[in-house]
């Protein structure tokens, strides 16, 4: 075996390949390039003169030995973590970086106003707001408090609570009615083209079935889709077809969109969660207490659309489609210990 100077940097990059299955992208998400990536294992593969990884029907797999260095390096990144959850809980003062995750839309026109009044009372708050469909790690501090749809997640370690019902309908462009005609019911859907968010594995925004989590109602062919939601609704403004819309986004951008088969309306559940080691900093519980409340305040514009009573500017949200068993979590407030 080589000598004890390893660099403790190098371990993160063998995990990230074992995740990935390649050089490549592992380096994508580690934003490097796939040389350096092979130069870093290939350092760690001499520092322990023995392979970590082999190749497995076109994938890159830890050997054994690989495995069980793998189980040391996570236990090392939880402990790490639990340090940085630590060092967070030692803040009795509301002030510092509060890093939040929420996906486009409710992340980036409600989120940005709503904690700009809790900086009114608490400017030394600093708010970081990352935004994407994925959901953030919390136990790696990759965000403090995270906004995740239809469940809290399924670490034992989060604190969840269900702070929001948001309903979403069906809407179209006055000039694709005028040209294909609106729908009555869902059984004349088939006949017209869809407008699509794809949101979270793939998956795309529209009715779904409770029971089995599946589409339902699809329409006849899909004439535009987008992963970005500000594309999506610009597809919809343009006219390629129907699409579901969250009724608080439709009713406050002073979109031209009509809403089709008003009677049709599906609600989906909206959580904010935590990790229960920040429940001892004062900032980290002071913003999820705010958030609760704002929440709790803007109820009706969640499941009615309308106005906000925060903010009457731009509004838009789509919720992942992945579906989980939703937990009894604990809540999170001031008073807990």
């Amino acid at each position: 075996m080589g000598g004890m100077n390893t660099n403790w940097s190098d371990y993160p990059v063998f995990l990230a390949v074992a995740q990935a299955g390649s050089l490549t992208a592992a380096g994508k998400r580690l934003g490097m390039s796939q040389p350096t990536v092979g130069r870093r294992i290939r350092a760690l593969e001499d520092h322990f003169n023995t392979p970590l990884l082999k190749r497995q029907s076109g994938q890159l797999v830890p050997t054994t030995f690989g495995q069980s260095m793998l189980d040391h390096i996570r236990r090392m990144q939880d402990e790490a973590a639990a340090i940085d959850r630590s060092s967070a809980t030692l803040e009795d003062s509301l002030s510092g970086v509060v890093r939040l995750s929420a996906t486009e839309g409710i992340g980036t026109a409600w989120l940005p106003g709503v904690m700009q009044r809790f900086r009114a009372e608490h400017p030394d708050v600093l708010v970081d707001i990352g935004i994407g469909f994925e959901s953030f790690n919390l136990a790696q501090r990759e965000a403090d408090i995270a906004l995740r749809w239809k469940s809290p997640g399924e670490q034992n370690s989060l604190i969840g609570r269900k702070v929001a019902d948001v309903a979403f309908g069906l809407f179209a462009s006055p000039e694709y009615l005028d040209l294909a005609g609106a729908p009555e019911t869902v059984d004349d859907l088939p006949g017209h083209d869809g407008v699509m968010a794809m949101i979270m594995d793939g998956k795309m925004l529209w009715l779904m079935d409770e029971r089995t989590d599946e589409m339902i109602h699809m329409p006849g062919r899909i004439t535009f889709q987008s992963n970005s939601i500000w594309a999506f609704y610009e597809g919809l403004e343009q006219g390629y077809g129907i699409g579901m819309l969250p009724l608080c986004g439709q009713t406050t951008r002073s979109r031209n969109l009509v809403r089709v088969i008003p009677d049709l309306e599906q609600t989906e559940a909206l959580y904010l969660v935590a990790h229960q080691d920040l429940k001892r900093s004062a900032r980290i519980r002071g913003v999820f207490d705010y958030l609760v409340e704002a929440f709790r305040q803007d109820a009706a514009f969640f499941a009615h659309g309308g106005e906000s009573v925060f903010s009457p500017g731009r509004f838009d949200i789509a919720p992942p489609s992945s579906r989980h068993e939703d937990r009894n979590l604990p809540h999170l407030s001031a008073a807990a210990e």
